[in-house]
């Protein structure tokens, strides 16, 4: 008899905010594997649940998943947790989801926490349509396209590297709306809302603490650009100028929009 994969989400801090069934299949699985067994069997242990763990990670994703779709041919049932939240968002358990797939056995989700969600919601922005990046790139440049996404952004971020995140988006679009989630669910949750350059102010004056999701608001509908300016800021950068401040001499020049201009260099 084959067995199955159950995918378990588990509380992003609040070790109350599991759901039943989570709970039900934990107790009720041949084995859980886990990003960290310590983290997992704490959460086990606020339950009162007893059960064999082994350690699925970063490192050893491959290699363990064909262990455990091996133990699934053989008819257990494996749950998948990771440290927090959903499994596989930002998480380990891609491959072995996959794989589960791939041998034709059955993988059951079930729903639960996810600091995404949460935080999303929380933000009061749009969210009718939106992008989830995982962790923000560190270098400008690929930050800086991650921004001009015309949707609600919601990504992860080092509570060092707020600030400097935050600051680059305000130097383009000091306006644009973003919600600083911090400790979500936790005893220090706090929620910041406001402008790109407030927030990149308060942030780069201050230290961030504990876990950080950022959302900002989707970068507005560009206006019709002239085709003359945008061939200006092309050829300004083409013999050596920087797009910033390409941007800035076409648009003093010309009356378009900065901000625009420079966006029209990333598309």
């Amino acid at each position: 008899m084959s067995g199955r994969l159950v995918v378990c989400p588990t509380p992003i801090g609040n070790l109350e905010d599991i759901t039943l069934r989570v709970l039900a299949a934990l107790r009720d699985a041949d084995v859980i594997a886990c990003e960290d067994t310590r983290h997992t069997q704490g959460l086990l242990k606020r339950h009162g649940i007893e059960a064999k763990l082994v350690s699925y990670h970063e490192h050893n994703e491959r290699s363990r998943a064909a262990e455990l779709v091996e133990r699934l041919r053989g008819g257990e049932v494996v749950a998948l947790v990771s440290d927090a939240g959903m499994p596989l968002v930002n998480d380990p358990g891609y491959d072995l989801v996959g794989a589960t797939i791939a041998a034709g056995l059955r993988v059951e989700v079930l729903p639960g926490p996810s600091a995404t969600i949460t935080a999303l919601v929380a933000s009061g922005l749009p969210n009718d349509v939106w992008r989830f990046v995982g962790f923000l790139p560190r270098k400008a440049g690929p930050l800086r396209e991650v921004f001009t996404a015309s949707e609600t952004i919601v990504a992860f971020e080092s509570p060092r590297r707020v600030g400097a995140s935050l600051k680059v988006l305000a130097e383009d679009d000091p306006e644009r709306p973003v919600a600083v989630c911090r400790e979500l669910t936790k005893l220090h949750e706090e929620i910041v809302r406001g402008t790109a350059a407030e927030l990149a102010a308060k942030y780069g004056d201050e230290d961030a603490r504990g876990e950080i999701v950022l959302v900002v608001g989707g970068a507005p509908a560009a206006t019709s650009l002239d085709p003359k300016a945008v061939e200006a800021v092309r050829a300004l950068v083409d013999a050596g100028a920087r797009s910033k401040t390409a941007a800035k001499v076409v648009s003093d020049l010309t009356g378009a929009p900065s901000n625009e201009l420079y966006r029209a260099l990333l598309t």
